[in-house]
């Protein structure tokens, strides 16, 4: 079983509020009123102080050491490139990171803000994401850490290892699916290698995402670097494309969340004709993983299952578009330099 496979079978770190709030007086010098917040992998809290707001994470146990380290390095890699990211939270001796025997510990900033999901839809917003996924994978250029080639389930280019997943598709979504991954398989995965890649974010879901409350049309935080991966950079516009596609046109929301990620970044001819490909390959993922996990742990599957409608509409509208003319529009939109 992959990594990710171990750790979405591993239930979350178990502690009591009193026993969180004693090691961060302890490491941190830090106290305030503790709330749990939802998590699939890791233990979760907000910690409010008369001052400011944290977020405490303790690492799932399935969880290797280096990939914990991965995601915090990578969040030091960001500091003071402009990005509304979490910081990092030093202990009291300098640390980054607090071993504990419920896991590893580590303090971020907290980020205020609407989640993306609960704010209005504009293609304002839309090419807001463009710019935002682009400006966070520039941000991680040049990031190398060993962690960085695990493997992860949640990485487009593992797509071939969701078949196990695919009976717990539902029965109207199953024969796409499987054709989805077969094409993927044929004619997606080999042309990877040719891309460029890099230490990518992998995660821009709507609820990775803060919003301004007075402005929803501007991108004011990004969370959750659990997924990051090195892979193909093209694979993680991929993933952020997959929540930006409007059902009812998915071509032009496509093409405009593209052209704004390629102003800032551009791509690649080559990339540019896998990007609807790589879109739908990750709706896919997000419809076969959490189809399996919601039947592997029903009591949790409104969770699960929350980002499970926007694939299921965005990959019967992208699938319905014929690929030729879905990468000769992308094209027109990204003039190459």
């Amino acid at each position: 079983m992959s990594e990710t496979g171990d750790l979405l079978s591993t239930l979350p770190p178990d502690l009591s509020e009193v026993e969180v709030g004693a090691l961060l007086a302890q490491h941190y010098g830090l106290r305030g009123v503790l709330k749990r917040l939802t998590s699939e992998r890791d233990l979760n809290l907000r910690l409010e102080d008369d001052q400011r707001r944290y977020v405490v994470k303790f690492a799932n146990c399935a969880e290797p050491r280096g990939v914990t380290d991965f995601q915090t390095a990578a969040l030091v890699h960001l500091e003071g490139k402009g990005l509304p990211v979490p910081q990092v939270v030093r202990t009291g001796s300098g640390a980054t990171e607090v071993e504990t025997p419920a896991g590893l510990m580590r303090v971020l900033t907290y980020l205020e803000g609407m989640p993306l999901h609960l704010a209005p839809k504009t293609a304002a917003q839309r090419a807001g994401m463009g710019e935002m996924a682009a400006r966070i994978s520039h941000g991680l250029q040049w990031l190398d850490h060993p962690g960085a080639d695990h493997v992860l389930q949640w990485d487009i280019r593992q797509a071939s290892s969701l078949r196990p997943h695919l009976p717990h598709v539902p029965d109207d979504l199953r024969a796409l699916c499987t054709a989805t991954l077969d094409h993927f398989d044929a004619e997606v995965f080999p042309r990877l290698a040719a891309c460029r890649w890099q230490v990518v974010h992998n995660d821009l879901n709507p609820h990775n995402v803060l919003v301004d409350e007075a402005d929803p049309d501007r991108i004011s935080g990004v969370l959750d670097f659990g997924d990051m991966v090195r892979t193909a950079l093209v694979c993680d516009l991929g993933v952020a494309a997959s929540y930006q596609v409007d059902p009812d046109k998915p071509l032009e929301s496509l093409v405009e969340f593209t052209a704004n990620y390629h102003r800032i970044l551009p791509l690649t001819e080559q990339e540019l004709r896998l990007v609807a490909d790589l879109t739908m390959a990750r709706m896919l993922t997000t419809i076969s993983i959490t189809s399996w996990r919601a039947a592997k742990y029903p009591n949790n599957a409104p969770y699960i299952l929350r980002n499970f409608p926007l694939a299921r509409a965005g990959l019967l509208a992208l699938s319905a578009l014929h690929r030729d003319a879905v990468s000769k529009a992308l094209l027109r939109a990204c003039p190459m330099e």
